[in-house]
């Protein structure tokens, strides 16, 4: 009995085997056929399996005809119908697929995804997914160019005015110098000299921006004490808070060491005292601090009276060009200081945030201690 049983799967399997042959070769062939297709074909290998299978062990059991002939016609029924549900399938299927397809061009010509209605398979809303999600990245990048493209527009109109100013200046001074009509030449050199230091400052800026947005900025790297750098910024700003009536204020500095580049470190803190001592009304105190964070971070931070920044625009203060509302805007600059500051801490691996506190803003740059 057991012998037969053997023999019987062996002649089954045999049979399967070479309607799973053939049903195969028919995929390859028609591998670049609709899905649809490719259902058929499944649905009609499964069928010729159990059809080829029953025949080997027939043949090989003798059975009579009457009983194949039955066998066969049940067959053929079980073919009826898995094609018909094959068809259905696959109809179903390529529907689905069309509408994913329509979904994917839309997306490309009008450049935003609307997933398409009615139900899908798992793989096909998986893609939609997908889709969905490039699309809501593309829309985000999109915007993020639009917002650079609207921040360099401004800032070359803002540099175009704020180098003719000046240039127009130095020009007119040159002429009188030149045609003997300057009663004081003295006092015109002196105003040159200050037009040029100011003239050299805004390139100056430009060229650390160019570098920064290049990945050129490179750091030299040393242990420092945070102590030595806060007291070399308030030093190297004190005059400009002294021409503005402004009060420097060190609070809470400790020796904490970092590692960082000092050079570019100190313009960070230098940009951030003098963008708040030129907000701060006279009679009006800047202070720094400096503390080290239960997450291992130090922050440096540097807070004014400059009144509040608008909610709506803390999130652009580190833009390329942002210079705020016409009531904050400074006589002079170009809008890059803060822009260079981020950059500068972000190449040390920190990074800079803006919040509004009591009468005007605090600034913080947090710095990594490794």
């Amino acid at each position: 009995m057991t012998k037969d049983l053997l023999l019987i799967a062996l002649f089954a399997f045999l049979g399967a085997a070479v309607a799973g042959l053939l049903g195969a070769l028919a995929l390859r062939k028609l591998r670049h056929r609709s899905l649809q297709v490719s259902i058929g074909v499944v649905a009609a290998t499964s069928v010729l399996a159990m059809l080829f299978g029953t025949l080997a062990v027939a043949w090989e059991m003798l059975i009579n005809p009457h009983d194949l002939n039955t066998v066969v016609i049940v067959c053929l029924m079980a073919a009826v119908v898995a094609m018909v549900m094959a068809v259905l399938l696959g109809r179903w299927v390529a529907a689905r697929s069309e509408d994913l397809a329509r979904a994917a061009r839309s997306f490309g010509e009008q450049g935003s995804y609307a997933p398409p209605d009615g139900e899908a398979s798992a793989e096909l809303a998986a893609v939609s997914r997908e889709l969905a999600t490039t699309s809501a990245k593309l829309a985000e990048s999109r915007e993020r160019e639009r917002t650079l493209e609207s921040s360099r527009r401004e800032l070359v109109a803002w540099i175009s005015h704020d180098l003719r100013t000046p240039l127009s200046g130095l020009r007119a001074m040159a002429e009188a110098l030149e045609d003997g009509m300057a009663a004081d030449p003295a006092r015109y050199h002196r105003q040159i000299r200050t037009e040029v230091e100011r003239l050299n400052g805004m390139v100056g800026d430009l060229f650390e921006l160019s570098r920064i947005h290049a990945g050129a900025l490179q750091l030299t790297r040393s242990r420092l004490s945070l102590y030595d750098l806060v007291g070399d910024a308030l030093a190297g700003a004190d005059p400009v808070a002294r021409e503005h009536g402004v009060r420097l204020v060190g609070a809470r500095v400790a020796e904490i060491p970092v590692e960082v580049d000092a050079k570019e470190m100190t313009r960070v803190l230098g940009n951030l005292l003098v963008n708040a001592i030129r907000r701060t009304p006279a009679d009006g105190t800047v202070a720094v601090a400096a503390e080290t964070r239960a997450d291992g971070t130090v922050v440096l931070s540097v807070t004014d009276e400059c009144g509040g920044i608008p909610e709506e625009d803390l999130s652009r203060v580190f833009d390329t060009g942002w210079r705020g509302t016409s009531a904050r805007t400074p006589p002079a600059g170009a809008g890059l200081g803060l822009a260079i500051v981020r950059g500068i801490v972000e190449a040390h691996a920190g990074r800079t945030t803006v919040r509004n506190e009591g009468r005007g803003c605090r600034f913080e740059v947090i710095l990594p201690t490794g």
